[in-house]
């Protein structure tokens, strides 16, 4: 897959037009991932990765009007479609890589990334970035409409052991990164690890 941000950028900008179109019906379970993370009213928080901001909705209604919500994504093109389907209203769009977040550090209560992880080129690195900006007892969902074995399927390829979302792989990788793992899901129809920034 895609790893350096050219190849990143361009993967997804050739994408980004039709995206939305191509997975009409992930609407619920992105909002049934949003709904734990746990999110109360006047909450701050970033979906890293936003893509066209299909999660920036849920991210609004848990958070609230006093809450912040960020979409971060470093293609321009997918957030051009985010603004096309009006999502730039219920959250701040900004073109930032996740390696480099422009916020301050421990500003946030949590992160949300959809389909984030086979994207990192330097997961550990950018996982700890993430937990830069998270305050102490904040909260990370790692998800994917998909699960890990459904995924692969659909591209053709057979699920690895080296995936890095794979649990004995996925734990470690998070804690070097100052993230707790406390729930790991990985089903047909969704994958979902939660972790807790460490104190």
């Amino acid at each position: 897959m895609a790893h350096d941000h050219t190849q990143v950028r361009e993967f997804f900008g050739a994408r980004a037009a039709g995206w939305d179109t191509r997975f009409p019906g992930d609407g619920p379970a992105y909002a049934a991932a949003v709904a734990e993370l746990g999110l109360r009213p006047g909450d701050a928080v970033l979906d890293a990765g936003c893509g066209t901001g299909r999660a920036l909705p849920s991210l609004r209604d848990a958070v609230g009007e006093r809450g912040s919500v960020l979409g971060a994504d470093l293609t321009p093109e997918m957030l051009v479609a985010a603004v096309q389907a009006g999502r730039h209203r219920t959250g701040r769009l900004l073109l930032a890589d996740v390696s480099r977040l422009p916020v301050r550090s421990r500003a946030l209560d949590a992160v949300f990334g959809a389909g984030l992880i086979a994207h990192l080129p330097r997961p550990q690195e950018n996982l700890r970035e993430l937990a830069r900006v998270v305050r102490p007892g904040g909260r990370l969902a790692l998800f994917h409409p998909l699960g890990r074995a459904a995924l692969a399927a659909r591209q053709g390829r057979r699920i690895t052991e080296d995936d890095l979302r794979a649990e004995p792989r996925l734990r470690p990788l998070l804690a070097g990164a100052g993230w707790r793992m406390e729930s790991y899901t990985d089903e047909d129809t969704r994958f979902l690890a939660l972790a807790v920034r460490a104190g």
